[in-house]
Formats: C-alpha cells, sequence, structure tokens
C-alpha cells in the first residue's frame, strides 16, 4: 500500500514553550591531549623539565628533551631542585659547558614535531639564570631533524645569578611540520635553565599565553552559549592530592602548580589556567561554566571515594567562594584584585558552578556537597549550582542522585549518557514528563559511541528533544571534544586533530547545526504520515557467545535452562563445551558463539569462569539475536576495575547499570548465573546478586522532528531527522507564519556507516535555497539532518 505523503503542521502563532537561552555549550576535559600538545598553544612539550614517572611509567625531566654538541662541543646536563639551598628555586636542567666547539646545549622536538610555517613569526622564551662567571651567550634556532636552520636568534647574554626572562623573535624561512628548537651556549661554564617556551606570535585573537588558532576557532565556530571548564574526572582527579585545584592555575607560568594528570596518563603544565580559560569565553561569547571537586575524589581511585577530612573541608569550601569572588569580585575585593592584575578589571559574569562530577552518592559525598551548596547559597545568591548525578543517566546513583538533589533544593542536576545510537533515539521522550517542579537538567557528557552518520543522527534527535523539554533542560554540551591523534585515550570526540589539521567530525556538524539554528520558543508541532517504525524491539532468545578483552580464560560446566510448558528444563547438546573446558584468548573482543538457534522464551545460564591472564576479564554474552544485537555481562572491564552489564546495539556497546567496583583475580574459578525473564536481567556472582535490571526498551525514532521559533528575528526552524534509507517527502505547514520573505534549507546527509576518528567528515551541510511559499515543500533525503529556516515577509 501506498505510504501517505508526510505533514509537518507547526503552529507558528501559538506561544509556544520557553527554550533556555543556554542549551547548547561544549565541554573541554584535559584528556586526548586536549590542553597541553592541543588548544594550548605551547609548541615545547615538558617546557619546566617538570615530567616524571607520576605522569606515565619511564617519563623524566628530560623526556622529550636530548643533549646537543656540535662541532668539538663538549657538555653535560643533569637536573635538579634545590628549594632547600634557594627558596625561588625550581625544576631546571644545568647545563655545563666543557667545551665549546660550535656550541652545546638541548634540543626539543615539541609533541610529535613542531609545526613551523613560512614567514610566520616564534616567541620564544627562555628563563635562565647564571650561577658564576663572565655573561654566557644563548643562541635559539628553529630547525629541521637534520639540522637546516628555519631561523635562528641570539639572546641577551645570561649574566644574572637571579631566574631571569631572556626572549627573541624568529621568522621561519620554509614551512615543515615536524621542526625541532635548539638552545646553544657559546660560553663555557654552568648555565641553569628552568623553563624553555616557544609560542607562535599569532595565537586566538593575539592573546599572551594563548590559544592554538585554528583549534580554538573551530569551538568558536560553534557559537556555544557556554564552556565547561576542567572537567569531568579532572576536576576531582585520582586521589585527594590530584584534585584539581584552580588557584594553582593563575600567575605567571613558572609559577603555577603542575601535577600529574592521573586520570589520564600525562602531565599538566597548568598553562591553560583559569584566567585562559575565562578569557576564552569572554572571547567567544560564552558563559564560563567551571567545575570544582564535591570535597570527594573520582570513586575510580585505588580504594575508591575518599573524602577531605571534616577539619579541612572549611578551608575547601573558602577556597570554592574565591573562586566566584575571582569571577565576579569588584577590584576591591582580595581576589577580584588578582584578576584585575592579570589585566582583567572588570568581573567575568560567572553564572554557573559544577560541584562534583560522576561522583557516587556516599555519605561524605553529601555531607561535604551540603556544607559547599549552603555556603554558595548564602555568599553567592547569583550562582546556579549543578549536582551530579553519577555516570549514567540510569541505575542506582542515577536515583540517589536526583533524590539527594530534590531535597537539597540544587537548582540543575548533571546527567552523563554514553550510549548506542538505538538508546539515543529510543529516549526522544526521555524528557517530556519530567517534573517540572524540580531541578533543571544538564546533559553535560554525551555521544553515541561512534563518529559515523547514524551516530550523528541520533545525536541530532536526541538534541532536538532536549530543545523540545527546554524548559526544564537548561544545559547539554556534547563530550569530549577534542582528541589529539597518537595521544587519545578516549574516542569518539567531537574535534581531532594533529600539529598541522582539524578535523571536524559528522557529530560537529551537527552540534553546529543546531547552535546556529536556535531558537528561544519550542512550537506545538505535528508529525502526519511519516515513515512509519519497527515494532517494539524484541529481546533475543537466540544464543550465548564468550569472549575476552585483552585475556585468556577458561570457561567450564556451561548449562543453560529454558522455560516449557513443563517449566524449567536443561539444555545439552550444543551448549555443552566439548571436553569440559573452552580456552578462549583474545586481544580484542574476541567472541565465540556456542549456539546461534536457541529456542525464544526466558532462560538461565550458569555456568564457571577463570581468568589465566591478561590484562582485563572475560564477557559473557547472551540474548544474541541473528542481526548479531546481544547483552553482555563483562567481567574486569576498564582496567579490571569493575563488573559491568552492557548491552549492544548495531555494534555499539553502552552501560545498562552503574559498575561495580570489583577486580578478578587470576587462577580462580568464578561460579556465573544470568537469569533473562522478560525484560529483567539479573546477574549473580558466586551466588551473590551483583546486578538486577529491567531494560525497558521501546521503538526507535526513525522520522523526528521538532520546530523552534527566534522570537528577535521572527524567524521559524524547523528540524527533522530522517534516520531511513528512503528519501521523505513532506510538506511543512506553517499556521499563522503569514507570507515567507525567505526559505532555506541546510541538510547534512551521509551514508550510516561512513566517518571515523582521525579524518575528514565524509560530508558537510549544504545549504539551498526554496521557493518563499507557505507550504513548504521538500524531500528530506535519507539517512540526514535538515534545517529548515523560514523567515517572515514584514
Amino acid at each position: 500500500m501506498k505510504q501517505a505523503r508526510t505533514v509537518i503542521s507547526v503552529d507558528a502563532a501559538a506561544a509556544g514553550k520557553a527554550i533556555s537561552p543556554d542549551l547548547f555549550g561544549v565541554f573541554f576535559e584535559d584528556l586526548n591531549h586536549a590542553a597541553d600538545g592541543g588548544l594550548y598553544a605551547e609548541l615545547i612539550q615538558n617546557r619546566s623539565f617538570s615530567y616524571s614517572g607520576a605522569d606515565r611509567a619511564g617519563w623524566h625531566a628530560l623526556t622529550a628533551w636530548e643533549p646537543v654538541c656540535r662541532g668539538g662541543g663538549e657538555a653535560h646536563l643533569t637536573v635538579g631542585e634545590d628549594r632547600a639551598q634557594a627558596p625561588d628555586s625550581r625544576p631546571h636542567v644545568e647545563l655545563r659547558v666543557s667545551r665549546l666547539g660550535g656550541g652545546a646545549g638541548l634540543r626539543n622536538g615539541g609533541f610529535d614535531g613542531i609545526p613551523v610555517t613560512a614567514r610566520e613569526r616564534y616567541v620564544i622564551r627562555v628563563l635562565a639564570l647564571r650561577p658564576a662567571g663572565p655573561p654566557a651567550a644563548l643562541t635559539v634556532r628553529l630547525e629541521s631533524t637534520s639540522g637546516t636552520a628555519y631561523g635562528e636568534a641570539v639572546l641577551v647574554p645570561v649574566a644574572s645569578d637571579e631566574w631571569t626572562w631572556y626572549t627573541a623573535t624568529v621568522e621561519a624561512s620554509r614551512t615543515d611540520p615536524d621542526a625541532r628548537l635548539t638552545v646553544l651556549a657559546h660560553t663555557t661554564g654552568v648555565l641553569r635553565l628552568a623553563l624553555v617556551s616557544l609560542f607562535p606570535e599569532r595565537t586566538f585573537l593575539n592573546r599572551p599565553n594563548g590559544l592554538r588558532a585554528d583549534l580554538a576557532q573551530a569551538i568558536a565556530d560553534l557559537e556555544p552559549k557556554f564552556v565547561r571548564f576542567p572537567g569531568g574526572c579532572l576536576a576531582h582527579g585520582l586521589g585527594l592530592d590530584n584534585m584539581y585545584r584552580w588557584k594553582d592555575t593563575l600567575g605567571p607560568v613558572e609559577e603555577r602548580g603542575q601535577q600529574p594528570n592521573l586520570c589520564w596518563g600525562y602531565h599538566q603544565s597548568m598553562g591553560l589556567g583559569y584566567f585562559e580559560y575565562f578569557q576564552f569565553c569572554e572571547d567567544i561569547g560564552a558563559k564560563p561554566l567551571p567545575v570544582v571537586a564535591a570535597g570527594v575524589c573520582c570513586q575510580n581511585t585505588p580504594g575508591g571515594q575518599h573524602a577531605i577530612d571534616e577539619k579541612d573541608m572549611p578551608a575547601y569550601v573558602r577556597d570554592v567562594l574565591d573562586l566566584v569572588e575571582y569571577a565576579n569580585g569588584p577590584v576591591t575585593s582580595t581576589w577580584g584584585a588578582i584578576r584585575a592584575a592579570a589585566g582583567h578589571p572588570e568581573p567575568f559574569g560567572l553564572q554557573y558552578l559544577g560541584v562534583g562530577n560522576e561522583d557516587q552518592i556516599t555519605p561524605e559525598f553529601r555531607e561535604r556537597f551540603a556544607l559547599i551548596h549552603t555556603a554558595l547559597r548564602k555568599h553567592c545568591p547569583e550562582i546556579s549550582v549543578i549536582g551530579t548525578t553519577g555516570p549514567s543517566p540510569t541505575g542506582t546513583e542515577w536515583e540517589r542522585g536526583w533524590e539527594f538533589a530534590r531535597d537539597l533544593g540544587v537548582d540543575i542536576v548533571d546527567e552523563h549518557a554514553y550510549k548506542s545510537p538505538r538508546w539515543f533515539l529510543e529516549n526522544t521522550h526521555r524528557f517530556d514528563t519530567l517534573d517540572r517542579s524540580g531541578p533543571k537538567v544538564y546533559a553535560g557528557e554525551y555521544a553515541a559511541r561512534g563518529n559515523s552518520m547514524r551516530c550523528a543522527l541520533a545525536e541530532a534527535a536526541y538534541m532536538m528533544a532536549m530543545e523540545r523539554a527546554g524548559d526544564v533542560v537548561q544545559l547539554s554540551s556534547y563530550a569530549p571534544l577534542l582528541a589529539r591523534q597518537g595521544g587519545t585515550q578516549w574516542v569518539p570526540d567531537l574535534i581531532y586533530f594533529d600539529n598541522t589539521t582539524v578535523h571536524r567530525t559528522l557529530n560537529y556538524h551537527v552540534q553546529r547545526m543546531h547552535s546556529v539554528n536556535f531558537g528561544d520558543t519550542s512550537l506545538p508541532t505535528r508529525l502526519i504520515g511519516g515513515p512509519s517504525g519497527p515494532g517494539e524491539p524484541v529481546i533475543g532468545r537466540e544464543g550465548i557467545s564468550l569472549g575476552t578483552c585483552a585475556t585468556q580464560a577458561e570457561f567450564a560446566g556451561i548449562l543453560v535452562a529454558d522455560r516449557s510448558p513443563e517449566g524449567w528444563q536443561h539444555r545439552t547438546g550444543d551448549w555443552q563445551v566439548a571436553g569440559g573446558v573452552l580456552r578462549q584468548s583474545g586481544d580484542g573482543d574476541a567472541l565465540t558463539v556456542l549456539d546461534a538457534v536457541a529456542p525464544a522464551g526466558d532462560c538461565v545460564l550458569t555456568l564457571r569462569a577463570r581468568r589465566t591472564g591478561g590484562a582485563e576479564g572475560f564477557v559473557i554474552g547472551f540474548g544474541l539475536t541473528p542481526s548479531g544485537d546481544h547483552y553482555r555481562w563483562n567481567l574486569g572491564g576498564w582496567k579490571n576495575r569493575s563488573l559491568t552489564l552492557q548491552r549492544c546495539d548495531d555494534g555499539f556497546v553502552h552501560d545498562l547499570a552503574d559498575p561495580v567496583p570489583t577486580v578478578i583475580e587470576n587462577d580462580r574459578w568464578y561460579d556465573l548465573r544470568i537469569e533473562l525473564r522478560g525484560d529483567r536481567i539479573r546477574c549473580l556472582l558466586d551466588g551473590k546478586l551483583v546486578h538486577d535490571v529491567t531494560d525497558e526498551r521501546h521503538a526507535p525514532e526513525r522520522f523526528a522532528v521538532s520546530s523552534v521559533r527566534h522570537s528577535r528575528s521572527g524567524d521559524l526552524i524547523v528540524k527533522t531527522v530522517n534516520t531511513t534509507p528512503t528519501p521523505v517527502a513532506a510538506t511543512l505547514r506553517l499556521a499563522g507564519a503569514g507570507q515567507l520573505a525567505r526559505v532555506t534549507a541546510t541538510t547534512l546527509a551521509a551514508d550510516p556507516d561512513s566517518g571515523e576518528p582521525f579524518a575528514p567528515a565524509p560530508a558537510a551541510p549544504t545549504t539551498e535555497v526554496l521557493p518563499a511559499s507557505n507550504p513548504v515543500e521538500y524531500l528530506f533525503p535519507p539517512h540526514s539532518f535538515t534545517v529548515v529556516r523560514a523567515a517572515p515577509r514584514r
């Protein structure tokens, strides 16, 4: 039967529902080398000789540096920190030149090379002292890996026995993505270097100590309404000593409190600190949204969540209040004066402050969060406080987080969702029935697990859902934002980059299309005759699978009971493992499917499993469908830290329940039991219940529609997502809009499986002008996100 023509009906004259003006923003966290080697424009790696094994195994103070001796020169490098002898001393390298020759010194290759461009100028700064002897001559050179000079400058001779800055500017003669910086001494004796810095003269808006121009511009082009900083897990760190302390990021770069980035396995110079962050927000017209720890460290810390001692909490609460004063206080205040001294006497206008990140809602967390919340309410009533609901948009911690936030009267709660594309399309009405009298929502971290068009469309539909519920969803931000090629700990990401290239993903294009086509009022919209979707999804009962992740394991005693009219019956045959033990070894997610034709119906799976070696644990797949969708119980995942019940849709895996901290031991047999009854799943380890989850699955939305009004311009904006493989011819009826002056359609369309990390997006948005008629006729391409914008005739 021929499908009825699709009609999208918009009540353009309706009062509509207000949308938060700050709905779409961005989230910056220093993972994937997003700061040092990324957005922060510094080109020298380990510029202050501060790397150590605490940052990463094998790192040390001279990582990224090498000695250079030219033309018979001889020198020796040592590292030291003489704080006991000299209070103003700092980590440094001591260069002891015994023979000059053609010069002796040290060289740095930056972050996988230093990119230089012909006729561009670069600022070199060296913090040095000469403990004794006549002034020491220094030359700085940009050069190729083979030593060809691209530019050279002679610094003022180092004469002082106190730490002093020496500066020069060099123009590159050639373009080279893999250059080096060499510092050469031309005087015998001892020279100490505490910091060697190289910046392009042109940073974003030419700010000193600034940002990489092309990356910063890519973020600015998103037109974010806010920027969240500095995390994420980074905000509360792995251990109380690793918490992010905002005061350590202020002042001269050589005095900032660097520390290991224990969450992501490298070093933080703190060169991109709170002043630079607030300045960047102002430069791009975004509101700042800083996040501070809630008095506890990350629960992924060895030993679990730790809390600041009660006696130390007043000082910590004072630190939080000082942050607000630094941002908003007058120049006559203590921290307002420090802001002014940095070059910004005007307040930054802080409105939002996040307290905590994905924290377990323990009694210790509750007590410390409440102390911070009460102090902010009393001393900073202008601040909207954002609480946390754990790492998932469902589950025990999420429920506890919401309950706690309601009881305490928190303004906004932060929800995170790293899910499959199908999950996002199943949950496009998630916010419709949310209590409007309680806290508002910040969807602070979300991503559909990939950079394909399938993922981007799911995110587009979810953003439309948040926009429709813009009266309760106050803020949202995709995460993570940036990822450096060769230095990435997490995918997917919104923007990928190397030293010279920035890749905007399909996901990026979706974010920008939403942000630049933003409305302040959601309008009533009806979809008539849209593409029909599948019925309610059926949970598979087709088989089980056994697998490992970077692990060697053995499985035995595998037995399945399924329900028959006579009750539960044990199955034999194909379910039994020949010889009694199945050995499985995989470097990735290796799976062995034991049976692909098990009868439909509820079932109970029991088996024994033992890890014999490797880094993580084992994975038990069940509920397998012919398409490959299934559930999986991941034991020993995330670096052998947890037990996690997961769902795999269309090849994308996401968690169904909060991870349970557990370490899977080697050479120990574990008794596993999985019960699948209806949509309820229970998992037991050694007889103890670990997960009890009801997976309420819904039919995914196949053709999503929303419409908004931009009151200032009067424009009507209709957004559609077509996830089907066929084009959809539709009529847009804009009731009450009157005559139109201009109509455009901006469309992003691509094959659903195209798009990947570290590569150019396979498509970009295109805009066409349509006839200025009402109704509007348009053919929505398959696998597309389209924004139709109609300007009224005035």
